[in-house]
């Protein structure tokens, strides 16, 4: 049978748009690709993607446009990418843990489910850190805990989203210390500055980004790593200070679930490259580089799940 030159191409588009055997991916990308950050600009996630942006396209070949859908602690964005992206490698998102673990356990419906999309690597991690006001009482850790155990509800900790790794650590704070807190959540890391400064909170549970960002007018109380974080070697951590408490968010990209092999292959490449290109921007910024892919990617998951299945137990509890 004969196929016409037109019908052939049409075909063969399809087959490929399909990922079906046979075909190989080879010309991908051929068209601008959308990078969703669900959260605010300004924040961790923001700023790592206007740094991969340039590197992006550059090996690439296409031009890779980030944008923003925050709300809900990342959720919004999140349920509108598992709900309409296309598998095709053209509409890539921002993931984070324990974000995407965390909520569809402790929400109703956070409309998307954890498992459901393909993560094509963690590119970066970032510890806690407890930052209050430059003018703050509280001049250490313990001058806060003696003041929470008496005055239960009273210290305020902002943060980035709900049963956020910002949450979860204020969760995890409370219960190592006995002290009860109230967390006021925040749409993302960007708005946490003028909260702090304005003295709308008396402090923030954010990452060590921002405590770098802001050494100049607030004060890093403590941060959450297993050893001090480099760009900030005055800041002691939790446990330096007696309390069992590491964790932070890790950061990095997905496609929807069903995109050819190839091209998440393709992408991780890209994105592993970009990230070696942007290291010496991120390390003194308070970032820690990670290259998590493949199976190690689930290993991570599966690992964090087990860590916080207590915490979010006893936060449904109460």
């Amino acid at each position: 049978m004969k196929i016409a030159a037109t019908q052939w191409v049409g075909s063969l588009s399809l087959l490929v748009a399909l990922g079906m055997p046979g075909v190989a991916f080879a010309e991908y990308p051929e068209q601008p690709i959308t990078y969703t950050i669900p959260f605010d600009p300004g924040g961790e996630s923001d700023i790592t993607a206007r740094f991969q942006e340039p590197h992006l396209e550059e090996i690439l070949g296409v031009n890779v446009n980030v944008t923003h859908r925050p709300g809900g602690g990342g959720a919004v964005g999140w349920s509108e990418f598992q709900n309409s992206a296309e598998p095709t490698g053209y509409e890539l998102i921002g993931v984070n843990i324990p974000h995407i673990i965390a909520q569809p356990i402790m929400r109703t419906n956070a409309g998307y489910e954890t498992d459901n999309w393909k993560i094509v690597m963690f590119y970066h991690f970032t510890p806690n850190a407890l930052i209050v006001p430059q003018d703050s009482p509280f001049k250490t850790l313990d001058d806060l805990v003696a003041y929470a155990k008496e005055n239960p509800e009273a210290v305020t900790l902002g943060g980035s989203g709900t049963y956020s790794a910002n949450h979860l650590g204020v969760l995890r704070l409370e219960r190592e210390a006995g002290i009860d807190v109230t967390y006021i959540p925040f749409t993302g890391t960007g708005p946490l500055p003028a909260a702090v400064q304005g003295g709308h909170v008396s402090g923030i549970f954010n990452y060590s980004m921002l405590g770098v960002q802001m050494e100049d007018t607030a004060r890093v109380l403590a941060v959450a790593s297993e050893e001090r974080v480099p760009a900030m070697p005055d800041v002691p951590t939790f446990k330096e200070l007696g309390y069992d408490l590491v964790g932070g968010a890790y950061r990095g990209v997905a496609v929807p679930k069903g995109t050819p092999e190839e091209v998440v292959t393709k992408l991780e490449k890209a994105f592993t490259e970009a990230n070696k290109r942007i290291t010496e921007k991120q390390e003194p910024l308070g970032f820690v580089m990670t290259y998590i892919t493949d199976e190690e990617v689930d290993k991570v998951i599966q690992q964090l799940k087990t860590a916080y299945q207590p915490i979010l137990e006893d936060a449904e509890a109460q």
